[in-house]
């Protein structure tokens, strides 16, 4: 496996994760970084997701990689910046954060593979892209389910 293929079976990973989250909730894509030999590949969630709301979304999170075979590695119970760390069977380390003001943060990194180019990821975000900004904005998307108490 080369990097362009870890990047896009990281995409699949994070693709199939958000296919479990129901009611869905709009998503762009972070930065795609590239070591030596290894990728990572970000998603940043918009939708808002209330503190009420955000052990329902840790647990759909946790439940689907579970099913998915993945190893769970840790998991952060804080109540203001939660946190689930786990590994595929194939290597992959899958991360879902709680950052500031409750955003969510999808972290795919891939085991050291052959090194080659890495193109940006194919898959549609559902927010919008943000290109030419410095910096994600917080969430801004309300969502009847996973906004629920939210100011």
């Amino acid at each position: 496996m080369n990097m362009q293929e870890a990047a896009t079976r990281a995409d699949v990973i994070l693709d199939d994760v958000f296919d479990e989250i129901r009611p869905e909730v709009r998503w762009t894509h972070g930065p795609t970084t590239t070591g030596s030999c290894d990728v990572t590949r970000r998603r940043a969630v918009m939708t808002i997701v209330s503190a009420e709301r955000r052990g329902n979304f840790l647990g759909v999170v946790e439940r689907a990689w579970r099913s998915s075979g993945y190893r769970m590695k840790s998991i952060n119970n804080d109540p203001d910046v939660p946190a689930i760390f786990a590994q595929t069977q194939d290597g992959f380390g899958v991360s879902l954060i709680v950052g500031g003001e409750g955003q969510v943060f999808f972290e795919v990194d891939t085991p050291c593979v052959a090194e080659s180019e890495v193109a940006e990821s194919t898959t549609r975000a559902t927010a919008p892209t943000y290109e030419g900004m410095e910096h994600i904005p917080r969430p801004n998307i309300r969502s009847p389910f996973w906004s629920a108490g939210a100011p």
